[in-house]
């Protein structure tokens, strides 16, 4: 197809990003969770130029610049494409944060820079400063004689520099400026709470505080002029894993994790009203290239940790906490494993509580019937619960296999401290398969039972992670439907015998069916509109960049097929476009929780077909992980999961139109408002409510 039939991934992924920044500017959002949306448009930020951004670069230093890229655009040119879009955006980040800054003092919370310490809070600020923040400072002086450190992938750096006044002309003697870096402490908190004064809660950003104290830190050093500008860089991520036979496999990530800190730069960001001779100085020394995004940016970097802006107590500023919801029919009193025998249920985190899986896993653990239990990591909670309760069921001796994704990006270290954990407990580990992540959600257990071996498990669009599923939807179906649980137990297999390649009746699992399977589900459809039945296809995911898919839906489109999607994040399908995509519409649902479940459902004439999944509509997803899909057979479920999209559907508060122009337009139309997340928590709230 042609070039402007697809929107290029890496600018919707932008447009994404854009979203959330929207948030940040949007008044309905409680005023501190504004902050927050902008420490996490900042860290989605860092993780773009980490991965994506240095995936192109790669395809430029290969000398491939001409090559058209995910879209049809030319590699150098989306390289430029994408840092001006980031410099437009970093500018309106910083306008939305000044005019939050403005709102917060408002509401008796001001945030001071070094110039604005008053007399009465000198004396605290010094004291925090020697016993808190001295101590850990990382203070490197740049001279000819040492070579320029190795700055540390997004740890955001003060740039100071000290000059000298030519006693004869009464001018700055620029051959003797003196120059250093001050890395930014980790560990101690960014924002600094100052004694409160009456109503009023001060406080200070700790750069600010680093800032005050220059004249402490460097008072060896003769000079008349002081100043620090921040600077930070971003490093490609992507692992190099080497192919030595003698290491092990955890051996390996290890060290390409370990390699990753030392891996070129693809971002390098700085204030923009740093002297010129300072940023000279710094880009000469730091051999910045062509090809790496040079972005000015505020005084302020590293605002992803916005997201931790303390509360202050002011629950008037945050979003009022829901308390989760138990599952209808599904108690806490007695077995979970006895109630789900008898039929199937469906959690939907967090407007139903993440406890079920936990009780679940305990419940195996301690069990004497349960002889063994099957589960996929792929992220989980710090101090996880869920690696906890399967360390019990060892202890039980209960036999566990857990297959464990070492190269969950930017989990890899966690993954592999678990890793070696559980291996130490008595858990055994897989490692998956060869070029392949596993990113599928999937427990399986075996129960000694009367009529003999019977299993129970669940199927899952999320992580096992106790943490995320307070802020992420995901649904999760708990079955003993010995049909879905004898092929989930065939995928166990298969990461232990990978030479063989399974065939499933009722899953849909990548690499080697989703992509076709689902392609058969859309064929039908096809071929019900073309007969003049009901055909319609309804999906939500999180992204969709497959270029396979996005043409057949579009063949669906122009053969009457009604389409609707909701995509969170990239879409490279553009809708509503006349002779190619009428029939598809699309909105993107970004609010207070994170949009993570995918589901899909098939008109099928109407009696439809619908799934769960792990996968989202990606190359990687559909042909380079294991993925797995579930069919919902139970009518009760099925009807709840259609219920819960058109929930999703209904937002004309929240739900962004996609469209060629990419303007993140909201949707507007004449019905009375609708705001899916909040109309979606009464929505269980009232099933609980109905007898």
């Amino acid at each position: 197809m042609a070039k402007n039939q697809y929107i290029n991934r890496e600018i919707s992924w932008l447009r994404f990003n854009e979203r959330v920044l929207q948030e940040s500017a949007d008044k309905r959002v409680p005023l501190i969770e504004r902050l927050r949306f902008l420490g996490i448009f900042s860290n989605n930020l860092d993780e773009f130029f980490k991965v994506r951004y240095a995936t192109v670069k790669r395809i430029v230093e290969a000398g491939k610049s001409g090559k058209s890229v995910l879209g049809g655009e030319k590699a150098k040119d989306l390289l430029d494409e994408i840092t001006n879009i980031v410099i437009n955006q970093q500018n309106e980040s910083l306008e939305i944060l000044k005019e939050i800054e403005d709102e917060l003092e408002q509401e008796n919370i001001i945030l001071i820079d070094e110039k604005q310490i008053q007399p009465q809070q000198e004396d605290f600020l010094k004291s925090y400063f020697m016993q808190n923040v001295s101590p850990v400072l990382m203070t490197i002086i740049l001279d000819e004689h040492t070579g320029f450190p190795m700055l540390k992938d997004t740890a955001a750096y003060l740039a100071v520099k000290m000059e000298l006044i030519d006693t004869e002309n009464g001018r700055m003697d620029r051959e003797k400026n003196r120059y250093a870096l001050i890395e930014i402490p980790k560990g101690i908190n960014r924002f600094i709470e100052l004694p409160k004064e009456g109503d009023k809660n001060y406080i200070i950003i700790l750069d600010d505080l680093i800032r005050y104290s220059l004249r402490s830190i460097f008072n060896m050093f003769s000079f008349d002029n002081i100043s620090a500008h921040m600077i930070k860089i971003t490093r490609d991520a992507e692992l190099d894993i080497d192919n030595d036979l003698s290491k092990s496999f955890i051996e390996k990530i290890s060290s390409s994790v370990e390699h990753r800190k030392i891996s070129d730069p693809v971002r390098f960001v700085y204030d923009r009203d740093i002297a010129a001779d300072t940023l000279l100085f710094l880009k000469e020394k730091m051999k910045i290239e062509d090809t790496d995004s040079v972005i000015p940016g505020g005084r302020y970097h590293n605002r992803r940790d916005y997201m931790g802006f303390p509360s202050l107590g002011r629950t008037d500023l945050l979003y009022q906490r829901i308390k989760p919801l138990s599952i209808k029919g599904l108690s806490f009193e007695g077995s979970l494993l006895e109630r789900i025998a008898e039929r199937d249920f469906l959690q939907y985190t967090p407007y139903h509580t993440f406890n079920y899986v936990l009780k679940f896993l305990r419940e195996a653990a301690l069990d004497p019937k349960v002889r063994s239990i099957k589960i996929t990591v792929y992220r989980l909670a710090d101090n996880s619960q869920v690696a906890l309760s399967l360390i019990n069921a060892v202890k039980n001796g209960k036999k566990v296999t857990v297959q464990i994704e070492l190269q969950a990006r930017f989990d890899e270290q966690a993954n592999i401290q678990y890793a070696e954990q559980l291996q130490a407990e008595g858990v055994k580990l897989i490692f998956g398969v060869p070029g392949l992540k596993v990113h599928s959600k999937i427990c399986v257990i075996e129960r000694e039972e009367s009529e003999g071996l019977k299993r129970y498990g669940f199927i899952s669009t999320g992580n096992f992670n106790e943490a995320t599923a307070r802020i992420y939807t995901d649904y999760t179906l708990f079955t003993a439907n010995e049909s879905i649980l004898k092929e989930l137990n065939k995928i166990f297999n298969f990461f232990e015998t990978t030479y063989k390649i399974k065939t499933y009746k009722h899953l849909i699992v990548s690499p080697h069916y989703t992509r076709s399977r689902f392609k058969k589900l859309i064929y039908r459809e096809i071929s019900n509109a073309g007969e003049g039945k009901e055909a319609y296809i309804k999906i939500k995911m999180n992204s969709f960049t497959s270029y396979d898919m996005v043409d057949l839906l579009y063949q669906a489109s122009q053969e009457g097929v009604k389409i609707q999607l909701v995509i969170r994040g990239i879409c490279c399908l553009i809708p509503g476009v006349k002779g190619m995509s009428e029939n598809i519409e699309a909105i993107s649902v970004v609010d207070k929780f994170l949009e993570h479940p995918r589901i899909f459902i098939f008109g099928n004439d109407g009696d439809p077909d619908v799934f769960i999944s792990s996968a989202d509509w990606m190359t990687r997803n559909l042909d380079h992980r294991v993925e797995v899909g579930c069919p919902i057979y139970d009518p009760e479920i099925k009807q709840e999961l259609i219920d819960t999209f058109e929930i999703s559907w209904k937002d004309n508060v929240k739900a962004r139109v996609f469209n060629a122009e990419q303007n993140n337009e909201y949707r507007k139309n004449d019905e009375p408002l609708f705001r899916s997340q909040f109309e979606m928590y009464d929505y269980y709230l009232r099933k609980l409510e109905l007898k």
